[in-house]
This record gives structure tokens, sequence and C-alpha cells, in this order.
């Protein structure tokens, strides 16, 4: 083993390093041998230990993904979904002889979704390991997975805004990936006693630079007629950013066309009781999205402050709950499990794999229900436009 002797001019961390960078490089006779790796932290910690810690977060972090993530969407694994919208079944009368039609699910839409590998590198190379401690790389660690939080988030915001239709190649065939009905040649189910037109269009301009309580109702309008209402298991998001929500706060039911009274929550320090004829219309505040900002409820939505969202836009989704199978959006994970979600990727050197490792995701987004989320821009352009952040 390499042996040096250094001044007593250096100071013991200067000492320390010198001699690190002399042994990771082999010593005087220009060998990297296995004892000469970089086994540890400069605060003594084992980096095959830090490796170990840094696989179990990013196990947990994979199945404890954003509120709002999982409020939004729905895993799929499969290459190309069918997908079936709501219906309406009826009882036929009965006959002595004859056997009843059997019920079955609406008619399937067959929906792609892209895919695309995301990877991010913190150079864990044996020079940056000789000077760092452990809480240096677990504050690494934990940027990288607000990263992956971050790209997950980005990308689901650009599936709710972008309006066009996408294409994606899965195994060598194109296939749709839809945005929110836009307009395109697909015509929506009937629901109850709504028909539509192929020219449907979700993606809604306001005609006004101001929010008022029509553009909320026009999108109410939008969900219901295709079937997603509280009445049958949804639960009705609308996202804004904090200009639009202080316009929301001060609506009160049969004042500027509001159907509603606005009702803060307990995020605003709301919760209040109301009591039999109080004249409010509205409901109490009992729900709040776990991890954001639920200013209150209008009417049936819940109303959540989202920075994420542009000034001059509004969203209204429908959610059946975390990683519902009614969920607005799907989020396409690999068909093996075992690439499935973030993942640290060993380096070159089996024995120390958090050198050279690096953080690897892949994943794709489709819209799965069309009729499910309403996107309104506040402007007087006569036609939606998708926002600069989310183009």
């Amino acid at each position: 083993m390499y042996k040096t002797s250094l001044p007593n001019l250096l100071d013991p961390k200067q000492r320390e390093f010198i001699l690190k960078m002399a042994q990771a490089s082999g010593g005087a006779r220009g060998y990297n041998e296995m004892a000469d790796l970089i086994t540890e932290t400069t605060d003594g910690v084992a980096l095959n230990n830090m490796w170990d810690e840094f696989s179990r977060t990013v196990a947990l972090w994979n199945r404890q993904r954003s509120a709002l993530v999982n409020m939004l969407t729905y895993n799929v694994s499969t290459l190309i979904e069918n997908v079936r919208y709501p219906v309406e079944e009826n009882f036929q009368e009965a006959s002595e002889f004859g056997e009843p039609v059997g019920i079955r699910l609406g008619p399937a839409f067959q929906h792609g979704y892209d895919f695309k590998w995301w990877d991010l590198a913190i150079r864990y190379t044996w020079m940056f390991l000789a000077e760092t401690s452990s809480e240096q790389l677990a504050a690494l660690n934990n940027q990288a997975l607000e990263a992956d939080n971050r790209l997950l988030f980005t990308r689901i915001m650009r599936r709710l805004f972008n309006s066009t239709t996408n294409a994606a190649t899965i195994e060598g065939v194109a296939y749709n990936v839809y945005p929110f009905y836009n307009g395109d040649s697909m015509v929506p189910p009937k629901w109850k006693n709504v028909t539509h037109a192929a020219s449907h269009n979700h993606y809604l301009e306001s005609g006004s630079l101001t929010l008022d309580a029509g553009d909320i109702n026009t999108m109410e309008d939008h969900l219901y007629h295709h079937g997603y209402s509280l009445a049958n298991g949804y639960q009705l998001l609308l996202l804004c950013s904090r200009q639009e929500g202080l316009l929301i706060r001060a609506m009160v039911a049969g004042v500027g066309g509001s159907l509603y009274t606005f009702i803060p929550g307990e995020a605003v320090g709301g919760g209040v009781f109301l009591p039999a004829n109080s004249g409010i219309v509205g409901r109490p505040p009992t729900v709040n999205v776990p991890g954001l900002r639920t200013i209150g409820t209008y009417g049936p939505w819940v109303v959540i402050e989202e920075e994420y969202i542009p000034s001059n836009y509004i969203v209204g989704l429908a959610s059946g709950g975390p990683d519902n199978i009614g969920n607005p959006i799907g989020i396409r994970q690999h068909e093996n499990a075992s690439l499935r979600g973030l993942r640290l990727v060993k380096g070159r050197t089996p024995d120390y794999p958090l050198i050279d490792s690096f953080y690897l995701h892949g994943f794709g987004t489709g819209v799965r229900h069309r009729g499910a989320g309403v996107v309104t821009e506040l402007g007087t352009g006569g036609t939606y436009t998708i926002p600069a952040a989310y183009a």
C-alpha cells in the first residue's frame, strides 16, 4: 500500500484529501487497485450503505407520488388501451320464452400513449466522493427525487393544456394520443338525452379577460353532459392560479351569475358550519386534497390553487380518486415491471454501485377519458391558445 509523509503545515482536512487522492490514483507506482477505491464518505459512512439507502428511498418514492398526480392519473402498462365510456342501460319488458339482452360497458375507444426515457446524472465520480459527506449525498438524492416529481407533473400539465392530437409509433404502427375532446373526428358517446357532434370541444375561450361565474358554469356543463358528476361518483376539481383564485373566493350565489357561494376550506382558515336556511348555496368544505392548497368549495367543485396553472387559464377535471380507473390521464409504464417508475442505475463497478450511477425514468402520457376534463382560456382572440409554458 502506498505510504507518504505530509508536512504539518497542512490542516487536517487538506492532509486527508491529499492522502485519498494519492491512494485513489494508485500511489507512486501508478496502479489503481481494488483496495485503493474510495469506499466511504468524509464523515465515515460506507458508500454501499448510501447506495442501499438511496435504493430504498427511490422504491418508496415510486409508491408515494404527489397528491395531484394521483388524483388525475391511472397507471397503464399496455401499449394501446381500449377505454370504455359511461353509458346508460335499461331493463326490457320480460317475455315468457325470451332471454333478456345482456348489458355491457359502453363503446371502446382505442387510445395510444407516448413514451420516452428521461435520465439525470449527479456524477458520483471517485473524485467527488473523496470530498463529500453523507449529508451532501442525501441532499443530492433528494434533489433527484424532486426533479422526478417535477418532470412527471410537468408532462401531465403539458397533456392537460395541449389541445392537439398527437401520434405515437408503437411497434411500427402510428396510434393517436388524444387530448380532451378537441373537435376532431371522434363523436362523443350519447349520455342520457344528450348527443354530441364531432365538433364538440373541451378547449374553450371565454371571450373575456376576466373570470366570471358563467365560465365555471359552462365547464360544469361540459363535464356533466358526459356523465362526470358527483352523483356518478366523481370528484370535480377546479385548478387555478392565485389570480383566478381570488376572484372565485368572492363569488356569491345570485350575484353576477353565480349559482353557488364559495365556501373557504381549512387551508385558508375556513371550515365553517352552515346552519339550515342560511341562504348560502354551497356545501361545507369537507374535502381537502392532501399536499395541495385546497382553498375551498364552489358548488360541486373542490377549488385548488396551484401556481403551475398559468394565469388566465382554469382547468376543470373529474377524478375518481387516487390512481382510479376513472381518472382522465393515463401514465404509460413500461410493460416490463422491473423497468417501471424511477430507477437508480448502478455504475460500472459492481462492488461500488454508487460510483457513476444515475437516475432513469421511462413513461408516457395520454388522455384516457376525453370528456373528463375541460380547459378555459380567459381571452378574446376567438380560439383557445395553448399556454407557452406547456406548448
